[in-house]
């Protein structure tokens, strides 16, 4: 918010810095707190035409906050007697407890010490981040054994166990398929991927059409981040397991086309901005459906809290009323329709993603 919390982040180690509410401010945001229902009074969070011709914000007056801030921060440098923030980085001698304010907090009896201890050696960024290709699946074993296959366009099937190392399984491969055969040439299943274990994150991101992803497993975060027209299936590797979560959060974020098939539970914010993506998933956690555009989700079991904030578009079939009418004073009421569905040729398409 201010020059003083950068230079205290910075003193803390920080080299990098996020501003998020006070720009907002800055454009003209006045924390309505509605920035889910579509009814901003600023035109700032709304996709509705009258409302966001009621936006005044400007690029510059961010500009003008921002300089601002660097004028606060060159403030304080020059009280602490240093020439540069690369000066403050990790510069904990700066920072000390207030202990009047800590003594009346609920959270006064945490030790904040091992924060202010001074390291030995460099404070500040030296190299560069490290991207451990070592461990891709695709570029070490899924790459050599399909580029042959993509290249003539012959179909191909392969197996793998991996481990939660292997992230963006099928990522690197989808994009081949796509730079050769492009998002839509090829029918579903025309490559597919076995996949066994505990997978890392991101699996199946991006992936085209034409690509399945099969795993029989467990899997991480982001699963079908972003997919663009492939199919993934995850399967319980026992019965026993079908009611269990079985991939992590934010699975489908952004995704535009395609099918996902789960086995299992899925974790918190669950399809969140999709757009064109078809999904079947046993049950999962709270915020799904957040921000959604378009698709279609059907969801067997328990649908968790803040279901649909956001949902401006695309169609939920929920199976478990008990869910719904726990969960329904808690919804978007304003941009979302309930009901049950009757017509003929709607419940032949619940019954063909089952």
């Amino acid at each position: 918010m201010t020059g003083r919390d950068v230079a205290v982040a910075c003193a803390l180690g920080a080299e990098e810095f996020a501003f998020a509410t006070a720009p907002l401010v800055v454009l003209g945001c006045i924390m309505m707190r509605v920035c889910h229902k579509d009814t901003c009074p600023v035109g700032i969070a709304t996709q509705n035409g009258d409302l966001r011709k009621l936006f005044t914000g400007k690029a510059e007056h961010v500009v003008n906050f921002m300089h601002f801030i660097a004028e606060d921060i060159r403030e304080i440098l020059a009280e602490l007697g240093l020439k540069s923030m690369d000066e403050l980085v990790g510069a904990v001698e700066h920072l000390e407890v207030d202990t009047a304010k800590t003594a009346q907090h609920q959270m006064s009896e945490l030790d904040l010490a091992p924060l202010l201890m001074k390291i030995e050696g460099d404070r500040r960024k030296t190299k560069g981040q490290e991207h451990p290709f070592e461990w891709s699946l695709d570029d070490l074993m899924m790459l050599p054994d399909f580029k042959e296959q993509v290249e003539t366009g012959e179909s191909h099937e392969a197996a793998y166990h991996v481990k939660n190392r292997h992230r963006n399984i099928g990522t690197r491969l989808g994009s081949l398929i796509t730079n050769t055969h492009g998002m839509t040439a090829l029918s579903h299943d025309h490559y597919k991927v076995n996949t066994f274990g505990h997978g890392g994150q991101s699996y199946g991101a991006f992936i085209p059409q034409g690509l399945t992803l099969h795993h029989t497993g467990d899997l991480n975060d982001y699963v079908g981040k972003g997919i663009s027209g492939g199919r993934i299936v995850v399967q319980a590797p026992n019965v026993n397991r079908s009611h269990e979560i079985i991939t992590g959060n934010v699975c489908l974020y952004g995704a535009i086309a395609g099918q996902v098939f789960i086995n299992g539970m899925a974790g918190e914010r669950f399809c969140v901005r999709n757009s064109g993506a078809e999904v079947v998933v046993e049950g999962i956690g709270d915020h799904g459906l957040e921000y959604m555009t378009g698709g279609r989700a059907v969801i067997l079991g328990d649908i968790g809290k803040n279901f649909a904030a956001g949902m401006s578009g695309g169609i939920a079939y929920v199976i478990n009323e008990k869910s719904i009418a726990e969960n329904k004073v808690n919804m978007n009421g304003e941009m979302i329709e309930l009901g049950h569905v009757t017509d003929v040729e709607e419940i032949e398409k619940v019954k063909h993603l089952l």
